[in-house]
C-alpha cells in the first residue's frame, strides 16, 4: 500500500514529528508529537501540535494512532492534547513499563508500584503487527537508548527509528539514561541496518553539524556506509567503547526532568492542585 509522510520540525527541541497517511481522506497516525514548553517561565503552548491538527483537518484525515517511539527526555509529548482534539489511540512499546517503574520511583509518583500506569491506550509487544488504514506496520522493540524504544516498520519499506539512529553525520543515540545499554543498542541498530539498502529511515531528531539544514530522512545504505558511530565494519566492542566515552561527557537534555514525568504518563499533565495550578516535580541529588 502506498503511503505518504508529512514532517514537522520543532527547532527548540530539534524534534521531527510526522503524520503517516495514504492520501486525502485516509486514516493516519501521528508520531512523536511536541507540546511546546518554555522552561524559563514554566509555560506550555500548542503551536507545534496545532500545525499538525491543521494539516490533518485540511486533508480530511482520520487519526487512528498517536504513536510514541519512547518516553522522550528532550520534549513533552502532545499526544494527550492531540487525542482530545482529533481522537486516536496513544501507543508505545511495552518496555515503557520498565521506564515507568524506574522514573515513577525517582519522582515518587503514586503509580510507581504498579505494573503499568494505564495512561497509554495500547502497549506494543515485540514485533506486533498492526495497520494504519491499509498500511501494514510492525512495532520492533529496539532498546538500548531506553528500554521502551520502538521502531515502526512500514510495510518493510521504511522505518521510523525514533532516537535509535540519527543522520549519518550525527551518529547514534546516547545510552546513559536509566535502563540504557550500548551493547543492546548495537544489536537493535544492526537489526535495522540489516534491512534492504534502499529502506528509508525517518529520524526523530537532527542536530546538524557544519551549518547544514536539518534533515529527517536517510536510508540503510547511507547509514551503513557513513554513520559516524556504527557504519559497517565497526565491531560491537568498538561501538560500546565509543558510545561509553561519548556519553560520559554529555550533559542531560534541558527538558529531561520536566519531560519524562509527563511522557511516562502519555503526555498527561499533572492534576491541578487546590489553587488551580499544575506543578512538576524536580528530584534533587538523585540522578
Amino acid at each position: 500500500m502506498a503511503y505518504e509522510v508529512k514532517s514537522f520540525f520543532d527547532p527548540v527541541s530539534s524534534t521531527f514529528s510526522y503524520v503517516l497517511h495514504s492520501g486525502h481522506g485516509s486514516v493516519c497516525a501521528v508520531l512523536d508529537s511536541v507540546l511546546d514548553f518554555d522552561i524559563k517561565w514554566g509555560r506550555t503552548s500548542t503551536k507545534s501540535a496545532d500545525e499538525i491538527i491543521e494539516f490533518v483537518k485540511e486533508n480530511s484525515l482520520e487519526v487512528e494512532w498517536l504513536l510514541e517511539t519512547h518516553a522522550h527526555a528532550d520534549h513533552i509529548s502532545a499526544a494527550r492534547y492531540l487525542k482530545s482534539k482529533l481522537g486516536g489511540k496513544i501507543a508505545v512499546g511495552s518496555g515503557i513499563r520498565e521506564v515507568q517503574k524506574t522514573f515513577g520511583e525517582i519522582y515518587n509518583l503514586e503509580e510507581a508500584g504498579k505494573d503499568r500506569f494505564g495512561y497509554f491506550d495500547h502497549l506494543f509487544e515485540a514485533d506486533e503487527a498492526f495497520v494504519i488504514g491499509n498500511i501494514k506496520v510492525s512495532a520492533w522493540h529496539v532498546p538500548g537508548h531506553t528500554p521502551a524504544d520502538t521502531a515502526y516498520v512500514i510495510d518493510g519499506k521504511a522505518v521510523f527509528v525514533g532516537d535509535t539512529l540519527f543522520m549519518p553525520d550525527v551518529g547514534t543515540a546516547r545510552c546513559d539514561f536509566p535502563g540504557g545499554n550500548a551493547e543492546i543498542l548495537y544489536r537493535s541498530i544492526r537489526r535495522i541496518l540489516a534491512m534492504p539498502p534502499s529502506t528509508y529511515l525517518y529520524v526523530c531528531h537532527d542536530y546538524p553539524p557544519n551549518g547544514r539544514e536539518p534533515a529527517y530522512i536517510t536510508n540503510v545504505d547511507d547509514q551503513n556506509n557513513n554513520n559516524l558511530h556504527i557504519r559497517a565494519g565497526i565491531s560491537k566492542n568498538a561501538f560500546v567503547a565509543l558510545r561509553d566515552a561519548r556519553d560520559i561527557i554529555l550533559s542531560p537534555p534541558v527538558l529531561m526532568l520536566p519531560a519524562v514525568q509527563i511522557n511516562i504518563r502519555a503526555g498527561e499533565l499533572p492534576t491541578a492542585e487546590s489553587n488551580g495550578v499544575r506543578y512538576l516535580r524536580i528530584p534533587l541529588d538523585v540522578l
